[in-house]
């Protein structure tokens, strides 16, 4: 099946997806109708870096612009009218963005055909996987299906017993009466009568006899087949159960620890719970068919001959056993506490029993406290020290609660709601462990008993770990000690042991979910090789390389005075906050270095523009853009740097109506003319009147860049190329507030001056050595100022 074929059968947050590759560059009509032209190029051979591959990149360029034109003459019917329109308008549009620059089309179309690939890949591995877990399922009830019918026989062969004992029991007595018989015949006195009357009775007894001793050896038979059976079915009960708790549950779990980091998880335990209480329930009825057996021994024992095992006792073990395990394994937690823990701050959690409404154990509903328990203590518990349970290392108000039975859909659980952290006592600290690293878990404990209180439950259950803070600027890198943990905890550790040094590949995929998660959109392979660099520096392959925990979050980046996750999580929460639309519209390059920035820009026109994340300054982004200097004409293009823009700036004024307001951005790279790609975020105003009476005229907020405003040139940059004159060039932004009675220009701070681009990034510490006084003399002399 044809790629585009595939593409359209996508559905969902995948089809939204691809529908945001395409836009005004590239419209995803010119992609449906020349699929097949489009699919069948080589496009990978062309190598947008090498110019001698530009003389193909045009013939490609000039024949997709011919199959466009003959459409759009093609199309006379009336309902494709727009479409011809839409074909005419991008005809023009690709000559007038890739007329002197095909090398950009084939960059676009590669872009575009990788993400399809992408999505298309992972929709098919969603359906195999959707697949795989019919199949699991399948299997399952299939395996509930056996396990029913063999308690259904063994449960028939019981009642079997039972009768058989019965009339082994009745016969037995008919026995002792024969007996009974025979011994008063030796009071009466001898005679033929009596002869008679004694050698019947023998006979009877004899008969009688060889009956029982048939009987008894039957009862004997049928106990041990009956045994056998509750073996057999008592080890498939613990298949099917190592099934649930050791993968099922336990990938639950883990899913639930991975969406800590932003994976995608199915919270429901709908399914799980209805196969844990259909285990509980085959469990108990089997419980119950040996403990019949066992009254049933009772009533009439019969020794087990010499040499042949008696598995009874054994089995009683096993089946008490097997229901104790999948009671204290489903007490779970459904909602986490939160694995950042503010001190003093509410916070919620939801413990739950998946077998409690089965069991009938919300007829007397239990009781659940929570405590917070240090990594050593959680480390004694797991050793069954149940004098550990006692202990904790803090203190939780509003940490007791009972359990409710949710009659709609039989769920057993608690939701603590008013939780807070009041006091923590911190363990001694290990070599230069930090106060963000170290880690607490909530104990959640009950007890109840089953079967009127033939069964007493101590269970208990631990939540993820938790890093405990006491002020907002902790909360970076307690979230880096999660997100390794979360990451890279491996199954049946000892709390919470992780490894010190992981795969680059698994820490980047790490990364790209949360980012994903909290931004709306990942990092594409280039963006995760640029991080490789800025941690390893450079290299040609970083798929063999480690990351330690150490250049993870301890040591500073080179040259800075951040971490590499200070520095990532700068990054991630402007994204979050300010730049959310942008980036999931793939308008943002983000991680890209200032040298590749430069590379780019200057092989495009004047006035296009790209966006990247700073590399000095935490949390910023910056706009790069190519243009002649208007201080030396005819001196060449660099390429220009604005400052960061902070989450300072963007309280006042979004990056759309910053964009908006820098006359000098024409297009976004490669060739995108901005109010295309970022007019949907500008802020629309209409113009008002002065209100009568006031006197007040509503100011407008506008983004300048104060240097190229006061210099000769600076009308060389006065909306260069730009066709956009109809578009309003002001703005204002909601929360703006001004006094002054005219229109206000939003000049940067002093320390946010626009730079070209020589090779270094913006620092505060590049402008230490400057000599303002010296420069204002010069200035002073060149105006003839005294």
């Amino acid at each position: 099946m044809a790629l585009w074929a595939k593409v359209q059968q996508l559905t969902g947050d995948s089809m939204r997806h691809m529908q945001s590759v395409y836009g005004p560059h590239f419209p995803i009509e010119v992609r449906h109708f020349f699929a097949q032209w489009i699919e069948t190029r080589p496009w990978n051979e062309v190598d947008e870096d090498n110019p001698e591959h530009e003389k193909f990149a045009i013939q490609l360029r000039e024949q997709l612009v011919e199959l466009m034109e003959e459409k759009a003459q093609e199309l006379s019917n009336d309902d494709m009218f727009l479409t011809k329109l839409k074909l005419q308008e991008t005809v023009v549009q690709f000559r007038q963005i890739y007329g002197n620059h095909p090398m950009n089309l084939v960059r676009v179309i590669k872009s575009c055909l990788a993400t399809e690939t992408k999505f298309v890949h992972q929709a098919e591995s969603q359906v195999e996987e959707d697949c795989k877990q019919a199949s699991t399922n399948r299997q399952i009830i299939e395996r509930f299906e056996l396990l029913k019918k063999c308690t259904q026989e063994t449960e028939t062969e019981l009642r079997q017993l039972q009768h058989r004992q019965e009339q082994f029991i009745i016969q037995y007595q008919e026995s002792l009466k024969i007996n009974g018989q025979l011994q008063q015949l030796t009071s009466q006195p001898n005679g033929q009568t009596r002869i008679e009357n004694e050698q019947r009775l023998q006979r009877q007894k004899q008969a009688l006899e060889l009956q029982l001793s048939q009987q008894a050896q039957q009862l004997l038979q049928m106990r041990l087949l009956l045994s056998e059976k509750h073996n057999e079915t008592c080890q498939k009960l613990a298949e099917v159960q190592s099934h649930f708790l050791d993968e099922q549950l336990i990938s639950w779990k883990r899913q639930q620890q991975l969406a800590g980091n932003g994976a995608p998880f199915d919270a429901s335990l709908d399914t799980l719970q209805q196969w844990c209480e259909n285990l509980a329930e085959l469990i108990w009825q089997n419980r119950q068919q040996i403990k019949k057996v066992e009254l049933l021994r009772a009533q009439l024992p019969i020794n087990i001959p010499q040499g042949q095992q008696d598995l009874l006792p054994l089995l009683n073990t096993t089946i008490t056993g097997l229901l104790s395990s999948l009671v204290t394994s489903t007490f779970i937690i459904e909602k986490q506490p939160p694995q950042v823990l503010k001190k003093d701050s509410r916070f919620t959690a939801t413990v739950r029993l998946l077998v409690g409404g089965k069991l009938n154990v919300h007829m007397n509903p239990p009781t659940v406290k929570a405590t917070i328990i240090s990594e050593e203590q959680a480390r004694i518990l797991l050793k069954n020290d149940k004098s550990i349970k006692n202990e904790v290392s803090g203190d939780i108000l509003n940490n007791m609660g009972t359990m409710e039975y949710h009659q709609a859909n039989g769920q057993l659980s608690i939701t603590f709601r008013n939780m807070a952290l009041k006091r923590i006592r911190r363990a001694e600290k290990k070599g230069n462990e930090t106060v963000t690293e170290e880690k607490f878990s909530i104990l959640f404990q009950s007890h109840f008993s089953v079967g009127g209180g033939e069964l007493v439950f101590q269970v208990w259950t631990l939540s993820l770990p938790a890093v405990v803070t006491v002020h907002g600027n902790q909360e970076c890198n307690a979230l880096a000690t999660i997100l390794w943990d979360n990451a890279f905890a491996e199954p049946g550790r000892l709390p919470f042991q992780v490894p010190e040094k992981v795969p680059w590949p698994a820490l980047a995929q790490t990364l790209v979910t949360k980012f994903a998660s909290n931004c709306g959109l990942g990092m594409s392979p280039e963006n995760l090789n640029y991080l490789a660099f800025k941690l390893f520096g450079p290299a040609d392959d970083y798929s063999l390389h480690s990351v330690t925990w150490t250049q993870f979050n301890r040591e500073p980046l080179h040259g800075r005075n951040f971490t590499f996750w200070e520095w990532f999580y700068s990054i991630l929460k402007l994204t979050k906050d300010w730049l959310h639309g942008p980036w999931k519209e793939r308008l943002i390059h983000g991680f890209v270095s200032k040298q590749q920035a430069q590379e780019w820009l200057t092989k495009s026109p004047s006035g296009t523009f790209l966006l990247r994340f700073s590399d000095s300054e935490l949390g910023g982004i910056t706009i790069a853009w190519v243009a002649e200097d208007p201080n030396k004409p005819g001196g060449g293009r660099p390429v220009w740097n604005l400052a960061p823009f902070t989450d300072k700036h963007f309280r006042i004024r979004g990056l759309g109506d910053t964009i908006k307001d820098l006359h000098n951005l024409v297009y976004l790279y490669p060739s995108i003319p901005k109010v295309q790609c970022f007019g949907k975020f500008w802020t629309q105003t209409q113009e008002t009147a002065p209100q009568p009476g006031s006197g007040y005229i509503k100011p407008d907020l506008n983004t300048v860049i104060p240097c190229l405003l006061k210099t000769p040139a600076a009308h060389l940059f006065d909306e260069p190329l730009s066709p956009y004159d109809s578009y309003p060039q002001q703005a204002s932004t909601p929360g703006s507030t001004v006094t002054d009675d005219m229109t206000v220009t939003n000049i940067m701070d002093n320390d946010d001056l626009m730079m070209a681009d020589f090779g270094t990034d913006y620092n505060p510490d590049d402008i230490e050595q400057i000599n303002v006084n010296e420069l204002l003399q010069v200035y002073n002399r060149s105006m003839n100022y005294p």
